[in-house]
């Protein structure tokens, strides 16, 4: 019990900073906000699915709000990207493997906790798929572009999986640091190959499978 404990924390820490990261470089890239601003919406990204999981599951106050180290790691991911932002361009770190990143062990975290909490199985899959959406749809609302689980891409499907594999790794009493990051990779995978093919979930009959047209993931918005 005690060794999972661990597992969940490190795992979920390690999502806050990635999320923090993608957050932040989101705001310097796109929106070319101040410190603050950049800051505040990585924090915003890194935290905001894990409140909503706590908030859900009726686990007060929320992790972020009782464990001083997740603001921290969420703070320090919102500095780093400030500050180093333009190394991290040249290092070809993209937005997208961030988000992937934090989506991937998110959506692992949450459907653990979920477990631990009691939910159902199916319950465990949704909740651990919020956790994973959860911080950045803040995100793109705070943005004002449509979020990318509302988006053709695929994000939500790699969340579900991710949180699935989770389950039944739990229900089959193999879960573990082995069976946690393969759920984590099997998210991180079908997410990136996603991004990589330009692959979309269905769309309605009729429909284009083409997103709405952005500023981009990673790019600058077009001046007006």
């Amino acid at each position: 019990m005690a060794a999972e404990a661990s597992l969940l924390l490190a795992l979920d820490l390690t999502g806050t900073f990635a999320f923090a990261l993608n957050g932040a470089l989101t705001a310097v890239r796109m929106a070319r906000l101040d410190i603050v601003g950049v800051v505040t919406l990585g924090m915003i990204t890194a935290l905001g699915g894990g409140i909503i999981r706590d908030i859900l599951l009726g686990a007060l106050p929320p992790a972020t709000f009782s464990d001083w180290r997740y603001l921290a790691v969420a703070a320090a991911g919102g500095l780093v990207a400030f500050f180093l932002s333009q190394r991290l361009d040249r290092l070809a770190l993209p937005i997208t493997v961030l988000d992937a990143a934090g989506l991937s062990l998110f959506a692992v975290t949450g459907a653990s906790k979920a477990l631990d909490f009691g939910l159902g199985l199916g319950q465990a899959v949704i909740l651990g798929a919020i956790t994973g959406v959860g911080g950045g749809t803040m995100r793109d609302t705070l943005l004002r572009q449509i979020p990318s689980v509302l988006r053709a891409d695929l994000y939500a499907i790699p969340a579900l999986v991710g949180a699935a594999i989770t389950v039944a790794t739990v229900q089959g009493g193999v879960y573990g640091i082995p069976a946690a990051l393969g759920a984590a990779t099997a998210c991180f995978a079908i997410r990136m190959v996603g991004v990589r093919f330009d692959l979309n979930a269905p769309s309605p009959p009729g429909k284009s499978q083409q997103p709405p047209a952005r500023g981009g993931d990673g790019g600058r918005p077009a001046d007006s």
